[in-house]
């Protein structure tokens, strides 16, 4: 019996040393960081409406939740927003990798029940592509003009 109790006492100290896992979960570093070119990637997020239920309904529970007050969290950059109709809405971010948990726990507690969602995570290649598009066209023959 000694033993059973020394083993529950154990337990109760291990549960209290850690962390709950709701606050594990949802607590939120806060970060200064910037995107820079180093550590920036663009985050497509589709926000894609419940089409069983209202409109006014949908944005009664957003309000509820806090969604508009809460993303995009601050510092972090919308490159667009539009509306997709008959999906729901198509959000870009710019941000620094290390506030993708963040983002992501924001529309967790914010979105959800009105949205489903979908992420893409992509990093700017236009420069790139554009340099690689310039180099093909510089060392190709010209061939537009029939020369060989």
């Amino acid at each position: 019996m000694r033993r059973f109790g020394l083993m529950v006492l154990a337990s109760l100290v291990l549960a209290a040393l850690a962390p709950p896992q709701s606050l594990a979960q949802s607590a939120v570093p806060p970060s200064a960081a910037t995107p820079t070119p180093d550590n920036a990637v663009l985050l497509t997020i589709f926000l894609k409406h419940d089409q069983s239920r209202p409109l006014r309904e949908l944005n009664a529970q957003l309000e509820r939740q806090g969604f508009y007050k809460a993303f995009p969290p601050a510092g972090i950059e919308v490159v667009s927003w539009y509306v997709m109709m008959g999906v729901g809405q198509v959000v870009t971010l710019r941000l620094p990798a290390s506030r993708l948990r963040e983002v992501n726990r924001v529309l967790e507690d914010t979105a959800w029940g009105s949205y489903r969602t979908e992420f893409y995570p992509t990093y700017d290649y236009k420069a790139v592509g554009e340099t690689a598009h310039q180099k093909a066209q510089d060392q190709a023959p010209d061939k537009a003009q029939g020369k060989p």
